[in-house]
């Protein structure tokens, strides 16, 4: 008997990152699902146009996802103008690439700061409120790459494997609470993050509308692992079965392992260097130098 899908319509939601790409549509599917939307961003200006365009009362609040003061503000506020919060999505992430030894501290810093504490304090402050509750739903948004370690993104892949990791635990000490994990794991996805990025064989690059969409899925499914698109679940659960080597050979087969080393530098110029301004208390380095030095490898 196929399960019944729960209904959300009237739930409210807070997403990170909703200004644009994945928390955009995101926040855009679960309107037309009839929930309740605040987006946070570091960019207010550019999530206030996004909660204006996207209408239905959504709501753009300023957020500094490194700063747990200004993540219990932002839920706070999302809470005070909409009601209690019954679903929080840690989207909120950015990737910088380049090779391991060239990587400077304030890049690794900002990655670490943002993938990892930014991921850390949001569930933290959820769940300090679902789990009296009895009720909510924690989604954290990582990647295939929190799945094996790619070159030319090791710090990346490390903060992925952190926050499956981290949503893997919380599965089980969350059990009978009544409160639900899940954990989204794209491929590379067509949004700014994404651009430039290599393309593995048989594995075509997904819209961000992709991922909201099995998000809202997730959601009304109770699904913990959410793979995008679903076929790289199975092919994940068959390559972990592999011995190293044989699955080392099938990643070079399927290009796999070219997705990040092989990236576009010059594509990914624009990207890298507003990534770069994405954590306040770090001083950006000169990304343009690096960008440059990387294009000339």
């Amino acid at each position: 008997m196929a399960k019944q899908s729960r209904i959300i319509v009237g739930q409210v939601a807070a997403i990170t990152g909703g200004a644009r790409g994945i928390g955009k549509e995101t926040a855009r599917a679960l309107i037309r699902e009839g929930v309740r939307v605040a987006i946070g961003d570091l960019d207010f200006e550019t999530a206030r146009q996004t909660a204006q365009e996207l209408g239905a009362g959504t709501i753009a609040l300023e957020l500094n996802v490194t700063d747990r003061d200004s993540f219990e503000r932002f839920v706070d506020d999302a809470e005070a103008q909409l009601g209690p919060v019954d679903i929080l999505i840690n989207n909120a992430g950015i990737m910088q690439l380049g090779a391991f030894l060239d990587e400077d501290e304030r890049t690794t810093r900002r990655m670490i700061d943002i993938n990892v504490y930014g991921v850390h304090h949001g569930s933290q402050i959820a769940l300090e409120r679902f789990v009296p509750r009895g009720r909510g739903h924690l989604v954290n948004v990582a990647s295939m790459a929190g799945k094996a370690g790619y070159a030319y993104g090791a710090t990346y892949c490390g903060t992925k494997h952190y926050v499956v990791g981290l949503s893997e635990g919380l599965r089980g000490e969350l059990r009978g609470t009544g409160v639900e994990v899940s954990v989204v794991m794209p491929v590379a996805v067509h949004t700014e993050l994404g651009s430039g990025l290599g393309q593995a064989r048989g594995v075509k690059r997904v819209e961000p509308e992709d991922v909201a969409a099995e998000i809202v899925s997730a959601l009304k499914e109770g699904r913990f692992d959410v793979f995008v698109p679903r076929s790289v679940g199975p092919l994940t659960q068959f390559s972990s079965a592999l011995p190293r080597r044989a699955r080392e050979g099938m990643a070079r087969a399927l290009k796999a392992d070219k997705v990040l080393s092989g990236a576009d530098f010059n594509a990914r110029k624009d990207y890298e260097l507003r990534a770069s301004h994405s954590e306040p208390g770090l001083e950006p380095v000169d990304e343009q130098k690096t960008l440059e030095e990387s294009s000339a490898g």
